[in-house]
C-alpha cells in the first residue's frame, strides 16, 4: 500500500502518494490515517517531511487535521480545491533550517560591528513584538523588521534581501496553514524571549554568543513546529 521514496521534494512525493491512495478509494472519507511516525517509518522518511505532506493535503482539503485526534480523510476532491502552484517549492522545515544555517552567521557578523544605533532599531523591533502578541499580522511584521534589522547592522544590501527573501518564504499557503496549527501568544512569546538574547549578544559584541542564540531560536522554532498533531505522545525521532 505504501512504498519508500527517493531523495526529491520528499514531501511533495507523500502527498502525491497518499492523494493517489485517496483518488483510488483505498483511503475512503473519514477514515484516520495511521500516526506520523508509522506514516514515516512506511515512506522512509522523516516525520517533519510527513508533516509538510499533510499540510498540502490539508490546504487541498483532502484530508483534516483535528488537533489532539489526528488526521482523516475529506474524501475525494473538493471543487475548486487548491492547488499546489510550485512543486519544486521549498518546505517550511527546509525554510527554518536554512534560516539556522546562515542567519547564526549574520548575527555573528553583527556582533563585531554593533553600533548604538542598530541596537536601537533591535529594541524597536523588540517593542512592537512585544505589543503585538495577540496580533498576528503585526507580530510577523515586527519579526521580520528584527531579523532584517540583524542584517541592517552589517550593512550589506545583498545579505539585507536575502534576509527578507528567505523569511518571506514562509508566506506560502503551506507554512501559513502549518503555523495556524502551532502558533500561538504563548510559542511567539518563546520567540520573543529569544530575541533579546540575540540582541543581548550583539550588543555585548560577543560574536560567539550571538551565533549560538540566533541558532537556538531557530532551533527552537523548528521544534516548535514539530508537535505531533495531538495523536501519540511527542517524542524525539
Amino acid at each position: 500500500m505504501f512504498m519508500a521514496l527517493e531523495p526529491r521534494r520528499l514531501y511533495r512525493q507523500v502527498a502525491d502518494q497518499i492523494r493517489a491512495l485517496i483518488d483510488a478509494g483505498e483511503l475512503p472519507s473519514g477514515e484516520r490515517l495511521p500516526a506520523e511516525r508509522e506514516l514515516a517509518e512506511r515512506f522512509g522518511v522523516s516525520r517533519p517531511t510527513v508533516r509538510e505532506a499533510l499540510i498540502v493535503l490539508e490546504v487541498e482539503g483532502r484530508v483534516q487535521i483535528r488537533m489532539g485526534s489526528g488526521v482523516y480523510i475529506s474524501g475525494s476532491r473538493p471543487t475548486g480545491s487548491q492547488a499546489p502552484s510550485d512543486e519544486d517549492s521549498d518546505g517550511p522545515f527546509e525554510i527554518l533550517q536554512a534560516r539556522c544555517i546562515i542567519e547564526s552567521a549574520i548575527a555573528e557578523e553583527a556582533a563585531r560591528c554593533a553600533t548604538p544605533a542598530g541596537i536601537a532599531k533591535l529594541d524597536d523591533m523588540l517593542g512592537q513584538m512585544e505589543q503585538s502578541l495577540h496580533v498576528p499580522s503585526k507580530l510577523l511584521a515586527s519579526d521580520r523588521g528584527f531579523h532584517t534589522a540583524i542584517t541592517d547592522i552589517i550593512g550589506n544590501g545583498a545579505l539585507n534581501r536575502f534576509t527578507g527573501f528567505i523569511y518571506d518564504s514562509r508566506m506560502s499557503p503551506y507554512f501559513e496553514k502549518l503555523a495556524s496549527h502551532f502558533e500561538s501568544a504563548g510559542s511567539w512569546g518563546h520567540a520573543l524571549s529569544e530575541h533579546r538574547v540575540i540582541r543581548d549578544a550583539i550588543a555585548a559584541k560577543d560574536p560567539a554568543a550571538a551565533r549560538e542564540a540566533m541558532r537556538w531560536h531557530l532551533t527552537e522554532s523548528q521544534k516548535r513546529f514539530s508537535e505531533s498533531f495531538g495523536e501519540e505522545p511527542t517524542r524525539e525521532d
